[in-house]
């Protein structure tokens, strides 16, 4: 027999999808008919995998150990944390501007991944495992059925503020008010030319996966999807040479794939440094003033009213400049 106990992580889940992060390899079947046998069971009753988990509740499970280990089972050690722990030792110790027990806020450096785009890549994901496994606020034994994760990703050469989940309630409670939409996403960035007032942008986005580029559209097309960006301009000036930059803020009404990008370059002015969206004799330039990539910067995050800091106040997350950006803006000589 072996017996599990119920953690803050663990808890909150259905048992059944408790069940199958514990024994991965079983299929569902399995767990069903072991209920009904009796041959797992929750706080030693009979169970039938849609009851809600609490904190200190205990599942039992009268099963073989070969059994549990032919499932995939774990005994106390999850699958090896080398990759999280190379993770943490390839990029350092990120700035982490927010942080408390349930999730925390990193300012992600541009050229980092958020999420692996394939098996071998090191993300910011692993990271956020090695930086806890470095804290000791979690072990091998808490992942085998709860690994801390991103909740909302930048593209890999973005900088800012990226949003994880440490606890199971951080997780769900981030990932609802990004998907309801009520947190506020701001970013700072550099595009060609003067920006003159405040707007928000409205038009359709069409993606082509093969490419991973985007096409902005002012009509509806199949496959093309709404989207709303709002556009403030801050500061206007020319760089050394003469060429006319807009330091701005933006809003993401939606957030759809490169939408920010994609759609200043629709209206004429694309990021300062986007190889992918913007213009080459731009970049080219603005490479004498430190730019390698889309200037960029996921900079500020209001939160709802449910998420409150100690003060009763609502939570807002801000995420200092890169370097790249105070260098742009120490080079603008101002002509508002």
């Amino acid at each position: 027999m072996r017996q599990v106990v119920i953690g803050p992580n663990e808890a909150g889940q259905r048992l059944d999808k408790f069940l199958h992060k514990y024994m991965k390899e079983a299929p569902s079947g399995f767990f069903y008919k072991m209920m009904r046998k009796k041959n797992i069971v929750l706080n030693g009753a009979k169970c039938s995998g849609n009851e809600k988990l609490k904190e200190g509740d205990f599942v039992k499970f009268f099963l073989a150990e070969e059994t549990l280990e032919k499932f995939g089972a774990l005994s106390g050690c999850p699958a090896e944390t080398d990759e999280y722990e190379s993770a943490f030792a390839a990029f350092g110790l990120l700035p982490v501007v927010y942080e408390d027990r349930h999730m925390l806020a990193v300012n992600k450096p541009a050229g980092i991944l958020s999420q692996k785009a394939k098996p071998s890549d090191l993300s910011l994901n692993e990271w956020l495992i090695g930086y806890l496994l470095k804290k000791r606020e979690t072990d091998p034994a808490k992942l085998a059925t709860f690994r801390p994760s991103v909740c909302n990703r930048l593209d890999r050469n973005t900088s800012g503020l990226v949003l994880c989940g440490k606890s199971l309630e951080g997780t769900q409670l981030l990932t609802q008010a990004i998907r309801e939409r009520s947190v506020r996403k701001f970013y700072r960035l550099f595009v060609k030319g003067r920006l003159t007032k405040e707007e928000i942008l409205c038009a359709w986005l069409k993606k082509d996966a093969k490419s991973n580029q985007v096409q902005i559209l002012d009509h509806f097309e199949p496959g093309g999807e709404p989207i709303k960006t709002g556009i403030r301009p801050l500061q206007s000036g020319l760089l050394p040479g003469g060429m006319p930059v807009t330091y701005a803020e933006a809003e993401l009404f939606t957030g759809k794939t490169h939408q920010i990008r994609a759609h200043l370059a629709s209206i004429g002015h694309p990021l300062l440094g986007d190889l992918k969206y913007g213009e080459k004799r731009i970049n080219e330039v603005c490479t004498k003033f430190g730019v390698k990539n889309q200037m960029l910067h996921a900079y500020r995050v209001e939160f709802p009213d449910s998420f409150k800091e100690p003060d009763g106040n609502s939570l807002v997350i801000t995420a200092p400049l890169p370097e790249c950006f105070e260098k742009l803006l120490t080079e603008m000589v101002d002509h508002r």
